[in-house]
């Protein structure tokens, strides 16, 4: 991983605005999941830490301008640019980014390149997807699955996948691989924000039903309840609900089991993945930490 950072510094640093490296180097690196995947199937290639380093910039712009989106004043238990900075600099910062990501990526292989650009698109018609989304009570589970594989699998499915072009390996079987980790990490995600406390999120527990997003475990727990219950669970929607009222959801989620569902389909996606990734021990490994996160 030495390698991908240092050609992320480099980037950085070819950017020549000292305000850019500054602000930067105060993001927090986080799991570095993309760029991990692909030194891990191209392991061998020259070109991978800087197409690794590129796929982080690229996933670092997203977030700067996710975080002015919803407003967040932290991301990983860190204040935000958009905290600290305002958000006309986070915006300006994350394009700095996309636009250094594109200008590298244009010396790749065409496939390649393409493979990571037409990712982006996608990324950004599911955070808009997002946005709208917020504004009503989803119930729709295929919709909410839609819109997650666009903002979030799509760029883990393009990293896994341009790896493999670049090693000369099963392009469409890493892609069905990054997919379907992309789509359980972020179920396991939205798993955390319920189970989980606000020392270890860095943000507010239920913090994803106070934005105005309906997860799965809330799609689910919307098909148990009764008439009377819905109408209590929906007026709860995309505002800062009570200690009594967050509560009542824990205990009506505990009793329907959505908690469990939402994990169940988590692990089938899972599964698909090991099973497209079976002779790749190192892969498969990344699933099952993913997997556990939850517990």
């Amino acid at each position: 991983m030495q390698r991908v950072e240092n050609e992320i510094a480099r980037l950085i640093n070819e950017c020549d605005y000292e305000e850019v490296t500054e602000l930067f180097n105060k993001l927090s690196g986080g799991k570095r999941l993309r760029a991990k995947l692909i030194l891990k199937i191209a392991e061998n290639h020259k070109d991978a830490p800087l197409l690794a380093a590129i796929v982080e910039l690229i996933h670092a712009a997203s977030l700067l301008h996710d975080d002015v989106i919803d407003e967040a004043m932290t991301r990983r238990g860190v204040a935000s640019v958009n905290a600290t900075e305002g958000s006309k600099v986070s915006v300006m910062l994350g394009d700095i980014l996309y636009s250094k990501a594109f200008t590298e990526l244009v010396a790749f292989d065409r496939e390649v390149a393409k493979t990571i650009a037409s990712s982006v698109t996608a990324l950004s018609k599911g955070e808009m997807m997002d946005v709208k989304m917020a504004e009503f009570f989803n119930t729709d589970e295929t919709l909410y699955l839609d819109m997650l594989y666009l903002k979030t699998a799509t760029l883990i499915e393009a990293a896994a996948k341009a790896a493999a072009l670049l090693a000369g390996k099963d392009a469409e079987a890493h892609a069905l691989y990054g997919r379907n980790l992309g789509l359980s990490f972020q179920i396991i995600d939205d798993i955390l924000d319920i189970t989980s406390n606000e020392q270890k999120l860095g943000k507010p527990a239920m913090n994803d039903y106070v934005e105005g997003k309906c997860t799965l475990p809330y799609i689910y727990l919307y098909e148990a309840l009764g008439e009377e219950d819905r109408k209590r669970l929906v007026a709860s929607h995309a505002k800062k609900i009570s200690k009594e009222e967050s509560g009542w959801i824990e205990k009506k989620m505990q009793e329907s089991q959505t908690v469990e569902k939402s994990f169940l389909l988590a692990q089938k996606l899972s599964k698909e993945a090991q099973k497209a990734m079976s002779e790749d021990p190192a892969l498969v490994l990344i699933l099952d930490t993913m997997i556990q996160r939850s517990y």
